[in-house]
């Protein structure tokens, strides 16, 4: 009975896996990178970390089994709404959805603009298979789920929970190939630590997201083709040319510097935006405000320009934008709103 009591007082977190490298196995213990991912399923993933039991009540779902550089927007779609029916139920409280590290910035930033609840969601991934030495899934999904179930974590948007850190859906990025400390948020910074057994929060984000963003995807099919087309020395006009010519209704342009626009290729974009596609300005540094009119003239040549967003998640917001608005001021509006 007593044990009973202690689970009704519980919070109830649901655990969607998607795959990636913390369901991922290795030909050895000391195998880190070389191995496979998504091969373990999610009764296993929670079965490897009873400790969870303390802390909420789990249960999981096999949403998908992919790597998550194979991660589509068929994917997040079929998540989004996933997300948002699990989070209408009362006798949810939060949702952890395992990841593979590769794309899991933009599955939460996509999730940060069109989940429409104030409960915890919170994804989290590993940077090491399941087998390895020192394998940092365990201990990354107990605090995931310690995070989602907990109150402090209401309202906070959606969250990756990585390395006993806290980062918020929209600054977080992956900074390095291989080591466990990958996730950082560079210079506006992570939104707490998870020690102890509890979240300690610090900041949160300014941006609006989840519950008063603007976007509902629950009739969506699709999303508008948005491409990016990278920056550097010498470079032409080929990649930009074939997503035009592909039916691209927006190109975010990952520019040099301050989103700078070479000789050779500012008249693409120019043919392009006459064209209808709608041209984003950000920036391949990774940091930093984009400055509207500032490497270019916005408002003469009638382009966005991403503020801080990387070139990864401005392509989000303008493929969900472009579900609302086709208006370049209204989209303007969009970016430095989320």
């Amino acid at each position: 009975m007593a044990s009973a009591a202690h689970a009704q007082k519980l919070p109830n977190v649901t655990i969607l896996a998607t795959g990636g490298t913390i369901a991922g196995t290795g030909a050895s213990s000391t195998t880190t990178v070389g191995y496979t991912a998504a091969t373990v399923g999610v009764q296993q993933l929670i079965q490897a970390v009873p400790e969870m039991a303390k802390v909420a009540n789990v249960t999981g779902e096999q949403v998908f089994q992919i790597a998550s550089e194979s991660m589509t927007n068929e994917h997040w779609l079929a998540l989004g709404k996933r997300v948002n029916a699990l989070l209408a139920q009362p006798n949810v409280d939060g949702i952890v959805i395992t990841h593979g590290t590769d794309t899991m910035e933009e599955t939460a930033y996509f999730l940060n603009l069109v989940v429409k609840s104030r409960k915890p969601v919170v994804l989290v991934g590993a940077m090491r298979p399941s087998t390895a030495l020192s394998a940092d899934g365990p201990i990354n999904l107990y605090n995931a789920v310690l995070l989602a179930g907990s109150a402090d974590a209401a309202g906070k948007g959606v969250m990756i929970a990585m390395g006993d850190q806290i980062h918020g859906a929209r600054d977080v990025t992956k900074t390095n190939t291989s080591t466990p400390d990958s996730f950082k948020t560079p210079e506006l910074g992570m939104l707490g630590y998870i020690q102890g057994g509890k979240p300690f929060f610090y900041r949160s984000s300014a941006r609006k997201h989840t519950a008063e963003s603007e976007f509902d995807i629950s009739a969506l099919s699709s999303l508008p083709q948005v491409d990016i087309v990278y920056g550097y020395a010498n470079m032409n006009t080929v990649a930009l040319d074939a997503f035009v010519a592909a039916g691209a209704k927006g190109i975010i342009h990952a520019g040099v510097g301050d989103g700078s626009l070479a000789a050779k290729v500012k008249p693409g974009l120019v043919a392009a935006r006459q064209k209808g596609a709608i041209i984003v300005r950000s920036s391949r540094v990774g940091n930093g405000i984009l400055a509207r009119n500032g490497e270019a003239n916005d408002d003469e040549l009638d382009f966005v320009v991403s503020d801080t967003l990387n070139p990864q998640k401005a392509r989000i917001l303008l493929m969900l934008a472009l579900t609302k608005t086709s208006s370049t001021k209204d989209i303007q509006r969009i970016f430095y709103t989320y």
